[in-house]
């Protein structure tokens, strides 16, 4: 039985057999040319929302809530006529998660009668845990119109999900594509301009009530900056996602860029016109020393999925600060720090930027810096938030880029700073070491890419 291995210009090579897959070719980071053709196929806006299906929508809805400064504001479950599902929205500025279980079939009249997310199946549902454990299954956009970014779609290619479905009084169009693996990309758009105006994040959704002190909570996490996930292979995915949204490469990265001596990965980020909408995929490299984080994860998930949520803070250090007091009473854990010499080293490389007061407290929080010829990033990881080693989030803050808009507004340029390229060598150090210790029980952990 011969040896197989995925090469980044789409080849792959079985036994003393070559079959090229695509005509794809990494050039790596150096190489690299950043051009934005403006490529689109449809109008897209923004990001809209992330949705995680589980088996326990309240208590995995308070954990993320509590340990993110989320609050839960809008729900649709049994109190609201939902006797289809479960689901619980939390906000914190731009930023929207939804998380979303199945009621027992039984005690609706039908697969979806009540439902508010109309592509929701009690049986697609199940089995996507079951496989998955606590995953992502939308990453949602708000387009001009999900009618027309549907059509275009699945006429460019895509593998259609769900077709468009008009929600409430004409307020709002829903439509689905198959992304990767078992995660649709979401279109959502609004008919009713009013509607949107109100905040209320779907018809079928009702605030929650304010007696709760989670409608307090605020870290300072303000959006969505980009939404991974890991494939088997790069070449075919990033060819399926750019043929049907038109899609440009933001950038990418090889082993050769963000890899160590023992493990690696490649890397590509699509970007919409705008470059608001950010999707990088990594794929495995194969011939390491040691097995690919990214091949752990593709096996502990049972396949491709979204492998880690990339949130903005307005104030990395606030927001890290009240995450880490409640790392081990409800809250997410972080990844282990590196080591002290590259805190030392960090007033070479970003003194110009931080001063010695936020060096400090950088290695005091764990945080990671890394800049590029525009910005500067400010980074850190938290471990996986599940029982499986798969989907964790970062936390970061871009400083710098500062662009005026077509209105004279200030807003920051997209990807200003980087992805953290010069951090994934110590930060792959730290994973590995981190997986050598559950190694010693028969375990494995993976994590980090773009």
């Amino acid at each position: 039985m011969g040896t197989e291995a995925n090469l980044t210009n789409g080849t792959t090579v079985t036994g003393d057999q070559t079959t090229t897959t695509s005509p794809y070719k990494l050039v790596g980071f150096k190489n690299f040319i950043r051009k934005n053709p403006n490529s689109d196929k449809f109008s897209v806006i923004n990001f809209h929302h992330i949705e995680f299906w589980c088996s326990d929508a309240t208590n995995t809805a308070r954990r993320f809530s509590w340990g993110l400064g989320m609050p839960i504001l809008q729900k649709s479950d049994l109190s609201t006529g939902n006797s289809t599902h479960a689901s619980y929205l939390l906000r914190s500025g731009e930023l929207n998660f939804l998380f979303t279980a199945p009621y027992s079939p039984s005690i609706s009249t039908g697969e979806t009668a009540t439902a508010s997310i109309p592509s929701f199946s009690h049986t697609d549902c199940r089995s996507f845990s079951a496989v998955h454990g606590l995953a992502v299954r939308s990453i949602a956009i708000e387009v001009e119109d999900a009618e027309i970014a549907f059509s275009v779609s699945v006429s460019h290619g895509a593998k259609p999900s769900f077709a468009p479905v008009t929600l409430g009084n004409n307020d709002v169009v829903l439509s689905e594509v198959k992304l990767y693996g078992d995660v649709v990309l979401r279109y959502v758009s609004y008919k009713n301009p009013n509607y949107k105006s109100t905040c209320t994040f779907l018809p079928g959704f009702e605030p929650t009530e304010k007696t709760s002190s989670f409608h307090e909570l605020d870290y300072g996490i303000r959006r969505l900056d980009h939404a991974v996930g890991n494939v088997p292979e790069l070449a075919p995915a990033v060819d399926y996602v750019k043929s049907f949204t038109g899609f440009h490469e933001f950038a990418e990265f090889t082993a050769e860029d963000v890899g160590t001596s023992e493990s690696g990965l490649n890397s590509v980020v699509l970007a919409c016109n705008s470059e608001k909408v950010l999707i990088p995929m990594n794929e495995p490299v194969y011939g390491t020393k040691r097995k690919s984080q990214i091949q752990t994860y593709l096996e502990h998930n049972e396949g491709a999925g979204v492998q880690h949520l990339a949130l903005a803070s307005e104030d990395i250090f606030r927001t890290l600060r009240e995450m880490r007091k409640r790392s081990y009473i409800g809250g997410f854990e972080f990844m282990p720090a590196p080591p002290p010499t590259y805190y030392r080293n960090l007033k070479n490389r970003a003194g110009d930027v931080l001063s010695d007061e936020q060096i400090k407290e950088c290695e005091e929080l764990g945080i990671l810096v890394d800049r590029d010829d525009q910005g500067t990033l400010l980074q850190i990881f938290t471990k996986p938030v599940g029982d499986r080693p798969t989907i964790f989030i970062e936390i970061i803050q871009r400083v710098g880029c500062m662009l005026k808009d077509d209105e004279g507004k200030e807003q920051q340029k997209a990807g200003c700073g980087g992805f953290g390229k010069g951090n994934f060598s110590e930060l792959f150090k730290s994973i590995e070491e981190y997986e050598k210790t559950l190694e010693a029980r028969n375990t494995t952990e993976p994590t980090a890419a773009v």
